[in-house]
């Protein structure tokens, strides 16, 4: 009679539904524990699709497993936080919005005799906030206003210490000028690389660390402008409806809000807000 021996290690059955669910819940909790990152207020799609991209570098197939591999390699823990935080991101990304800038807010803007305080949240790796810059310099220019140019305060933030580090040097890369006007890159950029933005731009703009769900910074009688660009869409709606009430409270009166395209105002301070340029997600405190 043939003998039926069952192996001796039995392959372990696949993890069902329920459990990954209970494994990525235990994980996220445990970065929010460790790191003070808020998981629960991003989105859970993108934050499985950033984590899953950090497992596959690792070779580990299961959140537990990763769970682990934190615990025992700190630079891990580093590079998953990048892997949440940081955005593609590029010099004068989607050209139209700093057209509708330049058109509709620098003018006015410069109109007011004091400070103009400007807040690009989320600037992951400084292109925004120097993009910023390079409009408001150029405005001076052409106007014979170089001699006032220092009253322009253009503010950087990000959570991810990498980026700004990155920020703080203002250089880029080939691939990072696709949208730049060839009139605006020959101007404020080095002709070699590392292709690096002139210092007269540079000198209006500063970086900090702040956690958009942590800490807002301000300004003497509010910001004027505040750009928060493709930050929204990674958060859940309620805190999506929490961030935009914080921007108008800590926008000067009359002060303008440019969003992502793919976003808008959201909840009771709609009501707040009148649209100068729609399409190109414009908005002004009312």
């Amino acid at each position: 009679m043939i003998s039926r021996r069952q192996p001796a290690h039995a392959e372990a059955a696949p993890p069902t539904a329920e459990q990954l669910d209970r494994e990525f819940e235990e994980l996220t909790k445990k970065i929010s524990r460790d790191r003070g990152f808020a998981c629960a207020s991003y989105k859970e799609k993108c934050l499985r699709r950033r984590i899953a991209v950090r497992m596959r570098a690792r070779g580990v197939h299961s959140y537990a497993d990763y769970a682990r591999v934190l615990d025992s390699d700190a630079a891990e823990y580093e590079r998953l936080l990048d892997a949440l935080t940081i955005n593609v991101t590029k010099l004068f990304r989607n050209w139209s919005v700093y057209e509708a800038i330049a058109e509709h807010v620098i003018p006015a803007l410069w109109k007011s005799e004091t400070a103009i305080h400007v807040w690009a949240a989320g600037c992951s790796s400084g292109e925004e906030p120097y993009s910023l810059a390079i409009l408001f310099h150029r405005y001076a220019a052409l106007h014979g206003l170089l001699g006032r140019v220092d009253r322009v305060d253009v503010l950087g933030t990000d959570i991810d210490r990498a980026s700004l580090t990155a920020a703080e040097r203002g250089e880029f890369p080939q691939a990072g000028f696709e949208e730049t006007p060839a009139e605006l890159r020959e101007r404020y950029f080095s002709a070699m690389a590392p292709f690096t933005i002139a210092p007269a731009a540079k000198r209006l703009v500063r970086f900090a660390r702040r956690d958009l769900l942590d800490e807002f910074p301000t300004a003497p009688g509010g910001y004027q402008l505040i750009t928060c660009r493709n930050v929204l869409i990674y958060f859940d709606r309620d805190t999506q409806e929490r961030l935009l009430a914080r921007f108008h409270d800590v926008l000067a009166p009359g002060g303008y809000l440019v969003l992502g395209k793919v976003e808008t105002l959201l909840g009771p301070v709609r009501s707040r807000f009148t649209a100068l340029d729609a399409r190109e997600r414009v908005f002004r405190r009312a």
